[in-house]
């Protein structure tokens, strides 16, 4: 068996990343559920001394949070660090940030102490403290306090309506238990009319399978007639009805929670005025009309294909509207887990994976992505030609990159429009003389001679 070969690397010049930055005076704070470890980092008091270290154990209560803050500002600490522990972290980002501190949230696995070395609260807090003063700790990203009350908003409701989908889940099963058919007679027990009122029906106490058929629509797949079948022989009991009844009830009152919200985030998106548009005169508005120089932010990513006003809400809530987070739009492709992570060693290079991101923007992206997937555009042209090459969820894994990436750029600029390519756009990119060229190749390594002459138009 031979050896593999390295690939040789040319030598090259590499342009070093801030490490070297000092920050004179920082905090590094290691969180637990009860209380905090904050350690301060200060310049020696006198010319040839050395740097200090304060450690102190600070209660996550308010007041002692509130206190700490006005210590650290009289003491001109230009950045507060502390890792992204559970939640507990929220209530001293908060507060801090609140108190005009410059503070930055990062990952755990980033500012972990050195294997080998004891381990306790004050050292890691002194940890973050030195790494934090070398520049060697990255931030994450914590939204400002609108985004955060809508990001609140836009996962509380996606978590209503999971609880909604497995309640229609658990609905069903029982129905199967009660030999009841319906959901093979109708084409959605959730998104039916008709199997609700027969489902009303069933736990009022209604079982003659032609009265339950009888209020079915008459537009129903296979008429009143496959209703009536599909219930003919169910065993319908008392505690079917109870449970039945117990699960309409959860369901009509998700349904209310959701609206409730669904009202909650439009109007939280309408508050933040970097969301707003601008009219024909050049004033900002949240609704400018038809003749606005700028749209809103929701209405300029709802003009992607896949992309509804909801969803379009519940991406702003993800990544914000201050697309200087993020340099590029490949940062923000990393930070939501759409691009493939290199993994190299020696002459080995490992097939990349996708990093572990933003679960909740991957999610509404890669929903966008199945959504455009079936249209006569651009990305649905992209889709069913990655599709036959490398799979289907792939092929909407990269679609859902392409659509973060054309969020970000109508992010950068507000005067921005969605312009679709169209789904020819690959057909007129390619060469039409090295297509020639290549078909033309092909037919003569068949053994044929090709005489080219232009068609009569």
């Amino acid at each position: 068996m031979g050896h593999a070969r390295a690939r040789r690397i040319p030598a090259q010049l590499v342009e070093d990343e801030d490490y070297q930055l000092r920050h004179e005076r920082v905090a590094g704070i290691d969180i637990a559920k009860a209380k905090a470890d904050v350690c301060t980092r200060l310049p020696p008091q006198r010319e040839d001394g050395r740097r200090a270290s304060r450690v102190e154990e600070v209660p996550a209560r308010s007041a002692g949070i509130l206190a700490l803050a006005g210590r650290l500002l009289a003491d001109g600490v230009e950045l507060v660090v502390m890792e992204s522990t559970s939640d507990y972290w929220r209530i001293w980002y908060y507060l801090l940030e609140a108190a005009g501190l410059n503070v930055q949230l990062v990952n755990s696995s980033q500012a972990r102490q050195l294997a080998g070395r004891p381990k306790t609260d004050r050292l890691d807090a002194q940890w973050i403290a030195r790494l934090a003063e070398m520049g060697l700790l990255r931030p994450s990203f914590v939204p400002p306090p609108e985004i955060r009350a809508l990001r609140d908003l836009t996962r509380t409701r996606l978590q209503l309506v999971r609880d909604r989908t497995r309640e229609w889940q658990r609905l069903e099963k029982l129905l199967e238990g009660a030999l009841v058919k319906l959901s093979s007679a109708v084409w959605s027990l959730a998104r039916s009319q008709t199997a609700r009122v027969i489902l009303e029906a069933i736990a009022g106490g209604e079982s003659d399978p032609r009265a339950l058929a009888a209020l079915a629509s008459g537009r129903v797949r296979g008429g009143r007639a496959a209703i009536e079948q599909a219930l003919d022989g169910m065993q319908v009991r008392g505690h079917h009805r109870m449970l039945i009844r117990a699960h309409l009830d959860h369901i009509t009152f998700l349904d209310r929670q959701i609206a409730a919200i669904e009202d909650e985030i439009g109007a939280a998106v309408d508050a933040i005025p970097a969301a707003w548009g601008t009219d024909a005169d050049g004033v900002p508005s949240p609704d400018p009309g038809p003749d606005a120089a700028a749209l809103p932010a929701v209405g300029r990513l709802a003009e992607i294909p896949g992309v509804s006003p909801a969803l379009a809400r519940a991406i702003i809530a993800e990544t914000g509207l201050d697309m200087t987070r993020f340099p590029t739009a490949a940062h923000l492709v990393s930070w939501a887990g759409l691009a493939p992570v290199a993994k190299q060693s020696g002459p080995r290079s490992r097939k990349p994976r996708k990093g572990q991101g933003d679960v909740y923007l991957k999610g509404y992206c890669t929903q966008a992505a199945a959504g455009a997937a079936g249209t006569a555009t651009f990305l649905g042209e992209r889709h069913s030609r990655l599709a036959r090459r490398i799979g289907g969820n792939r092929a909407k894994c990269a679609v859902a990159r392409s659509i973060l990436t054309i969020i970000w750029h109508l992010l950068s600029d507000p005067g921005a429009r969605f312009a679709d390519l169209g789904p020819g756009w690959h057909e007129r990119k390619t060469d039409r003389d090295r297509k020639i060229r290549a078909h033309v190749r092909q037919l003569q390594a068949l053994g044929l001679n090709v005489e080219l002459t232009e068609a009569a138009a």
